[in-house]
């Protein structure tokens, strides 16, 4: 059976304000079209799909028409609730939905797997929402131990119980489990929400063994626990960065191949498309305007190291670099956390504008900026008087 896994898509997400609405409709393009060549049988797709819980109504278009055509190649498609989704408002219709789509959002959905076929027999699909600790509880564990049961560690554990037991029933099925949940060993981002519960955040990977195949979610960076876990298991990551603690990032889909009971899943990367590279230049201005040629078309972080902060900053970099998102002043040789000038009761009010501009750009005011300065005071002063 050939299996994707992609997740974390945020739709609706922006990067440092830059609208990634038609980047992300480009990926799903893809997708679609690489599901169609490779002739997936089932996609999986473990949570996050929306960025918040009240998506845009163009985020909602966008995936109504990714589950159309995801489905119209013949794909089963199988989906769970990230910690950026309503469980509520993206499982809705699902009883309703076209057959091959399947939105496994709630804690009952556990205990019901989606069953697909192969030449080697029965694959049984369970999806793991993520189980915030406070809500799932209940549910997973029952009125008298859920005051003990108040991490995810716990309602995991009691999850994938739940998962093993249903399993047993069918002993010769294959079983391939969709989790959303930070797995111990992880590495993560910048991007991420963090989903601290009393200082704890992970799982730890003993918890996940026995499985087929884990196809998680959450984290951005595509990474292999196999060796963690002592199963396969694997984040796809997203399919595109959402912060520069990603630039280094090989942004993917993974390829499945789940064979014969028993033999181990091949797991294959596919290199996600990329709209344009993110890019961090430290240096002084004259030295990250040198690197245009290299960089001029990429997303860009730019981090001046000049000791006095030069002239137009914002826009020279715009002029060398259009899609420049950040920039930085740490100049070098200066005390990284300076204290803004002490104002003494006593002081001319020039001497202090100069002081505060020698702060802000790390020198002394030049003759014409003190005339600028001097014209700006005595202009308030004569308005003050004249009222």
């Amino acid at each position: 059976m050939k299996i994707l896994h992609t997740s974390d898509w945020h739709l609706g997400r922006t990067l440092h304000k830059v609208d990634l609405h038609e980047h992300q409709a480009a990926f799903l393009d893809w997708l679609v079209a690489l599901v169609q060549e490779e002739q997936v049988d089932v996609v999986v797709i473990p949570g996050d799909v929306y960025d918040r819980a009240v998506p845009a109504v163009t985020s909602v278009k966008l995936l109504d028409s990714a589950l159309a055509r995801l489905a119209g190649t013949g794909a089963t498609v199988v989906l769970t609730s990230g910690n950026h989704d309503s469980p509520e408002r993206l499982g809705f219709g699902r009883s309703l939905m076209r057959p091959g789509i399947h939105l496994l959002t709630d804690v009952p959905g556990i205990e019901h797997p989606v069953s697909v076929s192969d030449e080697h027999g029965e694959v049984l699909f369970f999806g793991l929402p993520y189980l915030e600790p406070d809500r799932a509880r209940t549910e997973l564990v029952g009125e008298e131990e859920a005051p003990l049961a108040r991490s995810h560690e716990a309602v995991t554990r009691a999850a994938l119980d739940r998962v093993r037991e249903r399993a047993a029933t069918r002993p010769q099925a294959r079983t391939v489990v969709l989790a959303h949940t930070f797995v111990t060993g992880g590495e993560g981002s910048d991007s991420e929400r963090d989903l601290s519960v009393g200082g704890v955040d992970s799982v730890p990977a003993g918890v996940l063994g026995g499985i087929d195949y884990l196809a998680l979610g959450h984290l951005h960076g595509c990474q292999d626990l196999t060796a963690t876990v002592g199963a396969p298991a694997w984040y796809s990551g997203s399919p595109l960065a959402f912060s520069f603690s990603e630039r280094h990032h090989r942004k993917a889909v993974l390829m499945v191949e789940l064979g014969a009971p028993g033999t181990p899943a091949e797991v294959r990367r596919i290199a996600a498309p990329v709209p344009r590279p993110l890019t961090e230049l430290r240096g002084t201005l004259e030295q990250i305007l040198a690197r245009q040629d290299d960089h001029g078309g990429d997303w860009l972080k730019a981090i001046v190291t000049d000791p006095a902060r030069p002239a137009h900053l914002q826009e020279q970099l715009r002029e060398a670099y259009p899609h420049l998102l950040l920039t930085e002043y740490a100049p070098e040789g200066r005390e990284a956390r300076e204290g803004t000038p002490v104002v003494r009761r006593e002081q001319n009010p020039l001497e202090v504008m100069d002081e505060f501009l020698a702060h802000v750009t790390g020198a002394a005011p030049t003759a014409a900026e003190h005339a600028v300065l001097d014209r700006a005071y005595t202009a308030v002063r004569r308005q003050q008087e004249a009222s």
